[in-house]
């Protein structure tokens, strides 16, 4: 990686476009720390620290810290990123949108422009319930409609500025901007959680003790590493034949491809979809200001991750099953709307392609999804791995970070990703000055 971004360097398009992307990230981390006019931010601090669970430790992360400091990023991209999977799903459900997709280049940015327009739909929707909610409860200084307006628009404004600098990363600098946004954020809390760890289980401890307890959490951060390296990167290879065919005087074909299935098609989408609907009711209530009675309390204890795995309360583990069970579902679910077996089979029979051994047709599509389903079982039990591991340390020693489970996995993925973008922008620059030698 680190001669890779040598190598990237001494090559100055790839040098710039590398310092545009810092430059950006620097703007980001500045505006996380600049506050929203007319806001206590001691008193959200307060009522931060107040609510149980792990629900707003998960978006504050997603955030950078943003969203505790109640900054003019707090509302971050999760506007856009809502706003994202939303039209993915519309575009399922709504033939037109579904068209617009098929349309090349140009139905791509209808579809980006409509998504832009949802997301400030969103973030102005979740600004004001946020300036409206709180500010009643003593949120503002001064609750009144001046400044109720001012927060709105300073969080609206915000959500939108960091959906632009996304977007001009993408187009100006490397690797995709929104994703290189949200793991800035992530890593921001690194050292927070990093010194967490250390306080509690290195700090004050004998030698040999804080010695075991260091290289057992940096072998259970290595491990993660690697599986979600495994995850990211795994794939299996269908062979394809194509036919020899004649066209004019020519014969033309017998090329052989393959078809790479990932292990982990749906990246961390499950992992995300599961803790959103496993957190949405408490983060409801919250904000309501509802702690529930009798079942229903019974019901948001087993939701909140942080009674998961604890030795005096086993029976709050039963939503840990239902968090496991939901990322196997969507696993199944995002992979079965992103990938046909059926419409590729009869792409593959068009070109006169087949698989060796399998007849063109149906039989291709069911050998496909056989092992698609195969893939996406292995798939899901890593991500369930190392979805849980997090959960499971902070059940039993009561260890929390924000780095682990599906902030992992973003950190890695888009690393990883943005690595290659460098890797293959370097090579076709190398072609390029080949060719004009």
């Amino acid at each position: 990686m680190f001669k890779t971004l040598k190598n990237a360097f001494k090559i100055k398009e790839i040098r710039l476009k590398l310092l545009y992307t810092f430059a950006m990230l620097v703007v980001i981390r500045l505006g996380s720390q600049l506050p929203v006019p007319g806001v206590d931010r001691g008193y959200f601090a307060r009522w931060f620290a107040a609510q149980s669970g792990d629900a707003f430790n998960f978006f504050d992360a997603f955030t950078g810290g943003s969203f505790l400091n109640m900054s003019v990023f707090a509302l971050n991209i999760t506007p856009y990123i809502t706003s994202s999977i939303i039209m993915q799903l519309m575009t399922i459900a709504i033939p037109k949108l579904e068209e617009m997709q098929k349309e090349g280049e140009e139905g791509r940015k209808k579809i980006a422009s409509i998504t832009r327009y949802v997301t400030v739909g969103l973030a102005l929707i979740e600004s004001t319930a946020m300036a409206i909610g709180f500010g009643r409860s003593g949120l503002l200084e001064n609750f009144n409609a001046l400044n109720v307006i001012t927060v709105i628009a300073a969080l609206t404004a915000g959500s939108a500025v960091l959906m632009w600098i996304g977007e001009r990363i993408t187009e100006n600098g490397v690797g995709n901007g929104i994703s290189i946004v949200l793991t800035i954020n992530i890593i921001s809390r690194i050292p927070q959680d990093i010194g967490g760890l250390f306080e509690q289980f290195i700090k004050g401890k004998a030698i040999a003790v804080g010695v075991l307890a260091g290289v057992i959490i940096l072998a259970i951060i290595l491990f993660m590493v690697v599986l979600v390296i495994v995850l990211n990167d795994g794939e299996r290879k269908i062979p394809v034949q194509y036919a020899k065919k004649v066209q004019g005087r020519k014969m033309v074909g017998g090329q052989s491809s393959s078809i790479p299935l990932k292990i982990n098609t749906a990246g961390v989408i499950p992992i995300i979809f599961a803790s959103s609907l496993m957190e949405f009711p408490i983060i409801i209530c919250s904000l309501c200001g509802v702690s529930g009675t009798g079942v229903w309390a019974e019901i948001l204890k087993g939701l909140n991750s942080s009674n998961w795995c604890k030795i005096n309360t086993p029976v709050y583990s039963i939503g840990l099953v239902v968090y496991i069970a939901l990322v196997i579902f969507f696993a199944y679910f995002y992979t079965s709307i992103t990938f046909n077996p059926l419409e590729v089979s009869d792409n593959m029979k068009k070109n006169g392609g087949f698989i060796p051994g399998i007849r063109p047709g149906k039989p291709t599509s069911d050998y496909l999804t056989k092992i698609l389903n195969y893939i996406i079982f292995i798939g899901a039990c890593g991500l369930t791995i190392v979805g849980v591991l997090p959960f499971l340390f902070n059940g039993l020693f009561n260890a929390s970070v924000s780095f682990g489970g599906t902030s992992l996995i973003i950190i890695v993925s888009v690393i990883l990703e943005t690595i290659k973008q460098v890797e293959s922008q370097m090579l076709v620059r190398n072609y390029k000055g080949f060719l004009n030698d």
